[in-house]
């Protein structure tokens, strides 16, 4: 009895700190308080990647590893690879938020074969005009497809290159690397049209109720949004996480609001103040704007992105081409440490986000195996963890909950009704002694 209220506190204790982390309001930060650095993924690995193919260590999919990458170097790595998946190698790179930064930094993530031939094209990931570190996706692909290329299974190679600029900081980036697999489709019917066009006409954006809700450090805690209001605290050079879920036929519009803090000067402007990104699933990137502050408003707006469809990956259209999977779509807001120059420290900025789903959940593409464990595709877990706000760790320990108070619960039916019997049992075998005297 006393596992069973053991099991019973615990499952309390998780779902009140779950309840507590989704509602809890952004903090007014302290001047002494540090901005949390990125969060990795959970068991992360620390590996080194050889300075050629024939050195580089083991990644295999599903798992976290980080590393770091030196200005100009070149980092490889192996991953097997089978001939029924397509696979995306993610790196993210995540510079501290004060380094010294310029247009060209970046970094660029590659899959080569056996030969030094690309498995296909790569765009890399750059701080662009804004100028400011902060967490940097770029993805490679080896996707499944008919005469196309790295198709069979083996070892291929992956290729991390750092790019810099003169003038910027020398020191190492922290890079995180993970491989996803996603099932092919069963029978091989994949579509192979991909869209030209989509309901692309600007969205009425919710008006409801502001609700806070902390954002995380990076992909692996940021907090769960739906559609609706949310709001949040930050701080010059700080980058915000959001993830929303997204299924087959949905699309996603988000707007950003910077406003608040309080002025150090008469007047302030910062260019490139208010970046607002958004990730697919796979963390390629999917769209990306950035707008000035002046120390009263800035305001970024995305979307409506493409109704997510498996034949977008078919598409030479960069709007239409990462928006091909269901799933969790990442939001990263950062704003730019200039904007500190005219605004106090211990003052946070207020975000307002604008967050839209439209359209009802479409049937997706017969997958050859289940989604589990891939990070892909949108479950019921999925929705309440973007209803209660949650992270991707407060989600799996609610889940846990959920499933040992359904044992729990299962337990003490079945204690019940093994009691009943032997009440039973007693008062018939009663009875009959009564019977026989």
């Amino acid at each position: 009895m006393g596992r069973v209220r053991g099991t019973l506190a615990a499952a309390g204790a998780v779902a009140l700190c779950a309840m507590a982390a989704g509602a809890a309001p952004g903090a007014a930060y302290a001047a002494a308080d540090p901005v949390p650095a990125y969060r990795t993924g959970p068991g992360a690995q620390k590996v080194e990647g050889g300075a050629n193919s024939a050195l580089g260590p083991r990644l295999e999919a599903g798992r976290f590893y980080t590393d770091t990458v030196s200005p100009g170097q070149e980092r490889f790595y192996e991953v097997p690879l089978d001939a029924a998946s397509s696979v995306y190698v993610s790196a993210v790179a995540h510079p501290e938020r004060t380094a010294k930064v310029a247009y060209a930094d970046g970094i660029e993530i590659d899959l080569i074969d056996t030969d030094g031939q690309s498995c296909g094209s790569t765009e890399g990931a750059d701080v662009s005009s804004s100028e400011q570190a902060r967490p940097l996706a770029d993805v490679a692909v080896r996707a499944l497809a008919e005469d196309g290329e790295c198709q069979q299974a083996t070892s291929y190679y992956v290729k991390l290159t750092r790019k810099n600029a003169k003038e910027s900081d020398r020191a190492p980036w922290p890079v995180e690397l993970h491989v996803q697999r996603e099932p092919g489709l069963k029978g091989g019917n994949a579509p192979q049209t991909a869209p030209s066009v989509w309901p692309s006409a600007p969205v009425t954006p919710p008006s409801d109720r502001r609700v806070v809700r902390e954002g995380g450090t990076g992909f692996n805690d940021a907090r769960a949004l739906g559609t609706g209001v949310w709001g949040d605290s930050v701080r010059p050079g700080q980058t915000r996480f959001y993830r929303v879920p997204v299924d087959w036929g949905q699309q996603l519009s988000i707007s950003t609001e910077l406003t608040g803090g309080k002025p150090t000067k008469s007047s302030g402007y910062a260019g490139n103040a208010l970046v607002t990104e958004v990730y697919s699933p796979v963390r390629s990137a999917v769209s990306e704007v950035d707008e000035s502050y002046d120390g009263k408003l800035a305001k970024a707006e995305i979307g409506p992105l493409p109704p997510v469809a498996y034949e977008n990956r078919f598409s030479d259209t960069r709007a239409i081409k990462p928006v091909r999977l269901a799933g969790w779509y990442y939001l990263a807001v950062t704003v730019n440490k200039k904007v500190g120059e005219f605004t106090a420290e211990d003052v946070p900025l207020q975000l307002t986000m604008r967050v839209k789903v439209d359209g009802g959940a479409e049937v997706g593409p017969a997958y050859a195996e289940s989604l589990d464990g891939t990070g892909l595709g949108v479950g019921e877990d999925d929705r309440a963890a973007a209803r209660e706000g949650l992270t991707a760790t407060e989600a799996a320990e609610a889940a846990d909950t959920r499933s040992t108070m359904g044992v729990v619960a299962a337990a003490g039916f079945g204690a019940g009704t093994v009691l009943l019997l032997v009440l039973g049992g007693w008062k018939l075998m009663a009875r009959r002694s009564a019977g026989s005297a």
